[in-house]
């Protein structure tokens, strides 16, 4: 029985490739340098892969920023600010794209569909020459070989790569993006001509567009491709591979009437009806690449739950036609659990980073083939039994007090109207007021001292001293400025979510656990493990010292309870928005200590609200009313007087939110 990756991580497993990219930005180091790096990387990955037993290894996922980056090099559509004048492109074009340079601005940036990563949006328009501009495939596939692994290329597909893309400046909005594919088609053979004289076999395209919401003349540009492409890919064998969500009918359909498509992809952890679309029927002959192993999150595999979905696949598609995978590119998952240090190892069996995801995929090929490693699956089980029966992952009280919360949508008992006015009273504020989102820059030195103070360097005394004396400088700027509503600039944080999440129950942190956002900027997502509930305040103490210094209103600020979960990895055995309500419980508790500290005005900020949004659009409903609910718990236990106010940082998406509040 055969195993496939989708894609893996390309920071390194600690973040080599991060601090290279950077070095030679900084003109630290050479290109030479920074392409040492990236082939040791590729290197290792792929012997990772080989040497787990994985048959499908995939090639031309690294990317020195981003995968649709690389494709907008490939097709050779560099906008014309950036003054390429044809030819490879080289390091200075390709990062000025990504990161612009001092005389102009990069290229628009946004959220592949609903991760945390980041890709590069494509400028395109009729006026566009396309040319085959970055051999990059081919050449990392011509590398691994040379290696002595055999590896399937990787590819934007066609169609995908123009419904991501926009028109460029000065090209109507209305222009059909998918009028440009009988012009990429011809670099797309291109490649696909080289990669087979390099001798591949197999060929990935990345088609992610077909689980969104598509109308029928999008469909049929995939249709019109692949039978454009049919004579060109005869002699290799074709994946198309989707994630992220189920297929709708229709799309599935068009998938499997593909010319020319020898194998299909389909993501089995997030698209949980798809199974049922393949039950229904699958073309004879034909792969099925079942994304059984999820990408997306590290919680360890129910290898005995994966087990029998696969065998259930196998009676429909053949025994030799079933192929084990991930759901997707283990890209949006941290690299290797073995650099996890501080993690107490009962958390850890409950864990599987993209290296051991590797292994599962493996073990779960085997044993399909009756080669089952009983000691490796019966530790698994224990680990499964073991998340279930801790007493760490649940809290009776928390759990009751969610399950309180339903039949009620907890409206404040006055209107708005009267809201305002008694909060007019309290605070007397002009008519348009002003005031600040929250945080201040924080210095090198504001971040050395919480530094040392983490590492007990320093006293608490001192620690308390220095961020007192810094909350002053902010304050007296503010006044100074004669800003209306103040805040206290948070020079005791280091990130919006990781800072509450250290003082709550039912969070854990990694060390090492990094997850690429964006070309070099990784994050460390926490870890929701189990039921969320607050110890004890956890701003209080810093937000009315801000307020003992000034007269005028002070903002306690804090995050809201979708952005903590939609900037975590959140736990799989309980529906998201259960884990939502007890994070609003935690922050109401804290909502209702700041008043009684007497702050009167509390901002909670919900930065990730609008990249919660599920890819169809007849999901956003449901997901709207869970994430205006959890608001609602947030501030349904204080005064008229005071005053919750929601920042999601985006004002498209406030209006809805408020027209729902």
């Amino acid at each position: 029985m055969a195993s496939h990756i989708v894609g893996y991580p390309r920071m390194g497993p600690k973040r080599e490739l991060k601090f290279a990219l950077e070095s030679f930005w900084d003109k630290k180091s050479s290109a030479e340098d920074l392409q040492k790096v990236a082939a040791d990387l590729r290197s290792a990955i792929w012997k990772q892969m080989a040497d787990a037993g994985i048959k499908y290894i995939p090639s031309n996922t690294f990317s020195y920023y981003d995968q649709v980056l690389d494709a907008t090099s490939m097709l050779g559509a560099v906008p014309p600010r950036y003054g390429w004048n044809g030819g490879e492109i080289r390091f200075d074009t390709y990062f000025s794209m990504a990161r612009g340079n001092a005389s102009v601005p990069a290229m628009e940036m946004t959220k592949w569909f609903d991760t945390n990563y980041h890709f590069i949006v494509p400028e395109l328009g009729p006026d566009v020459n396309f040319s085959y501009a970055s051999h990059k495939a081919v050449d990392e596939y011509k590398e691994a070989k040379s290696l002595g692994v055999d590896t399937v290329p990787v590819l934007v597909g066609p169609v995908s790569y123009l419904l991501l893309s926009k028109p460029a400046k000065g090209v109507e909005k209305t222009f059909s993006l998918l009028s440009l594919l009988p012009k990429i088609l011809p670099i797309y053979k291109e490649v696909i001509s080289e990669l087979k004289a390099a001798g591949a076999s197999w060929i990935q395209f990345d088609e992610p567009t077909l689980v969104l919401d598509l109308d029928s003349h999008q469909l049929q540009a995939f249709t019109a491709a692949y039978a454009d492409l049919e004579s060109a890919l005869s002699g290799l064998n074709v994946l198309i591979e989707t994630y992220f969500a189920d297929l709708t009918t229709e799309a599935y359909k068009t998938l499997v009437g593909l010319k020319g498509v020898t194998a299909y992809g389909l993501d089995l952890v997030r698209g949980t009806q798809t199974i049922d679309l393949v039950k229904a029927g699958f073309p004879e002959g034909k792969y099925l690449f079942a994304g059984v192993v999820d990408g997306r999150n590290i919680w360890a595999n129910d290898l005995a739950s994966s087990l029998s979905t696969l065998q259930q696949l196998e009676a429909i598609v053949g025994k030799d036609k079933l192929v084990v995978s991930t759901s997707c590119s283990l890209l949006h998952t941290a690299v290797d659990l073995v650099n996890e240090t501080k993690l107490d190892d009962e958390i850890k069996s409950w864990l599987a980073f993209a290296a051991q995801k590797v292994v599962e995929v493996n073990a779960l090929a085997k044993a399909l083939a009756g080669q089952k490693d009983e000691a490796f699956f019966a530790a698994n089980a224990a680990a499964q039994a073991s998340r279930k029966s801790s007493p760490r992952v649940t809290n009776e009280a928390v759990q009751k007090a969610a399950a309180a919360l339903k039949g009620s949508d907890h409206r404040r008992a006055t209107n708005v109207s009267a809201r305002l006015d008694a909060q007019q009273k309290k605070l007397n504020l002009p008519v348009l007021p002003t005031t600040t989102i929250g945080s201040f820059p924080q210095t090198l030195e504001l971040r050395r001292v919480r530094r040392e103070f983490k590492a007990n360097k320093i006293s608490e005394d001192n620690y308390i001293k220095a961020i007192k004396e810094e909350i002053k400088k902010v304050v007296d700027l503010q006044e100074e400025l004669d800003i209306d509503v103040l805040v206290h600039g948070e020079p005791e944080r280091n990130d919006m979510v990781e800072y509450f999440g250290e003082q709550l129950s039912g969070f854990a942190f990694t060390v090492n656990g990094w997850v690429q956002s964006y070309g070099s900027r990784c994050v460390k997502p926490p870890i929701i493990y189990g039921d969320v509930s607050r110890p004890k305040p956890m701003t209080v103490f810093w937000s009315s010292t801000a307020q003992s210094m000034t007269q005028r209103p002070m903002k306690g600020m804090l995050t809201g309870p979708v952005t903590i979960l939609n900037w975590s990895f959140v736990r799989n055995d309980q529906p998201r928005f259960e884990t939502c309500y007890q994070i609003a419980l935690a922050i109401k508790d804290e909502v209702e200590d700041l008043e009684k500290a007497g702050i009167n005005v509390i901002q909670i900020d919900e930065a990730a609200l609008r990249e919660g949004l599920p890819l169809r659009k007849s999901e956003h409903a449901f997901y709207l009313k869970w994430a205006v609910h959890s608001f609602r718990i947030t501030n349904c236990g204080v005064q008229d007087t005071t005053q919750v106010c929601i920042s999601p940082y985006s004002f498209h998406f406030s209006y809805s939110l408020l027209s729902h509040h």
